[in-house]
C-alpha cells in the first residue's frame, strides 16, 4: 500500500494539521499525525482513532504501523 494512500485515509477520517507516513517496503510503516482531535486523549485512544481510519487495511495491507500522534501544541514543542 502506498504511504500517500494511508495519509489520505487518515486525513479523510478526522481533521489533521499534518500527516506524514513513511514505508519504503510498503508493509511496515511509520506515521506521524498531528491533530487537534487528539486533545485530551490518552495515547491508546489516539492510536485507536488512526486504526479506525485505516479499517481493514490494518489486516490486509499493513503488516506493522509505528505511530507518533501529537496535538498541535505538543508537536510545536518538539
Amino acid at each position: 500500500m502506498d504511504p500517500k494512500e494511508i495519509e489520505k485515509l487518515i486525513n479523510s477520517h478526522f481533521s489533521c494539521e499534518q500527516v506524514v507516513v513513511d514505508g519504503a517496503d510498503r508493509r511496515h510503516y511509520e506515521a506521524t499525525v498531528v491533530s487537534s482531535a487528539f486533545e485530551g486523549l490518552m495515547k491508546i485512544k489516539r492510536h485507536r482513532l488512526i486504526y479506525a481510519a485505516l479499517g481493514d487495511h490494518m489486516i490486509s495491507d499493513i503488516h506493522a504501523l509505528s505511530i507518533k500522534a501529537f496535538t498541535p501544541e505538543e508537536f510545536q514543542k518538539l
